[in-house]
């Protein structure tokens, strides 16, 4: 029993950098219920490495590169390492949501491969806003003190992903890819919080930041993503019937952005 337990744990996470991310893992494993349901626990890990990715690629970058350029190619590689596959999510949710048709027309637009004006729009807003927040934390040597902000933002995006997928109901009933993690329920998505808090701590702790200035700061992360998450989340569910793979992706890019306002705002907070 115990054996079969860890088993499926390893499944999970292999499960959870397959579908969250491009890291080339050769182990196939089965996209099943009872694997992807405990995936979700590992979706902070997915997001930790692509955090760690983004930190060592910024410190290479701001060795050679002015602030404004690096933040360019450091928001590359962040979409690069996850596929494009949350910023599809997000075009796609703007395209269906900001249309204001019925819900079934909404929900048609969204399943369409191409991409509208609103996705388009939404999507170079977004990449322009991401683009200028992480140009301030690396001007002026901001980026020693804020770049853990780059492991942690991808972690809590994804966390939040868990709290979704158990808190809303699936707006395509019997299709999509929420379908296939049906069987994730609140126990699930608490774990996944307890694992991006444990993974919050301990990149502060490596940072060397203080106990305290670190307790505050995962309080305000956590806030921030619960306020964010659920205000998204509780609004699509009011427009669509529910929730979808792309508006997964959507709530991820919005957390993240939002985070990065957060550390950019305290930065000149001070």
């Amino acid at each position: 029993m115990v054996r079969r337990e860890l088993k499926l744990h390893f499944q999970a996470l292999i499960a959870a950098f397959q579908f969250l991310t491009r890291f080339p893992i050769p182990i196939t494993v089965p996209f099943q219920g009872s694997v992807l349901s405990r995936s979700v626990v590992y979706f902070p890990v997915a997001g930790a490495f692509i955090g760690i990715c983004l930190l060592a690629c910024t410190w290479l970058l701001a060795l050679f590169v002015p602030a404004w350029p690096s933040a360019v190619l450091i928001l590359a590689i962040w979409t690069a390492l996850s596929g494009g596959l949350h910023l599809d999510g997000w075009m796609d949710t703007a395209d269906g949501v900001l249309s204001h048709r019925s819900r079934e027309r909404m929900l048609e637009i969204m399943k369409d491969s191409r991409v509208g004006a609103m996705g388009v729009i939404a999507a170079v807003l977004l990449l322009l806003l991401k683009a200028s927040l992480l140009a301030e934390l690396l001007k002026g040597g901001h980026f020693e003190q804020h770049g853990p902000l780059l492991v942690i933002a991808p972690i809590w995006s994804r966390a939040w992903m868990s709290a979704a997928i158990a808190g809303w109901p699936n707006a395509r009933q019997g299709e999509g890819i929420a379908v296939l993690f049906n069987e994730v329920k609140w126990p699930q998505a608490t774990a996944s919080f307890v694992m991006a808090a444990i993974l919050s701590v301990l990149t502060f702790w490596i940072a060397g930041t203080g106990t305290n200035v670190a307790l505050i700061m995962l309080l305000i992360i956590v806030i921030l993503t619960i306020c964010c998450g659920g205000f998204i989340a509780a609004w699509l569910n009011r427009k669509l019937g529910g929730l979808t793979g792309d508006t997964y992706g959507a709530m991820n890019e919005a957390i993240e952005a939002l985070l990065l306002l957060a550390a950019v705002i305290w930065l000149y907070a001070q």
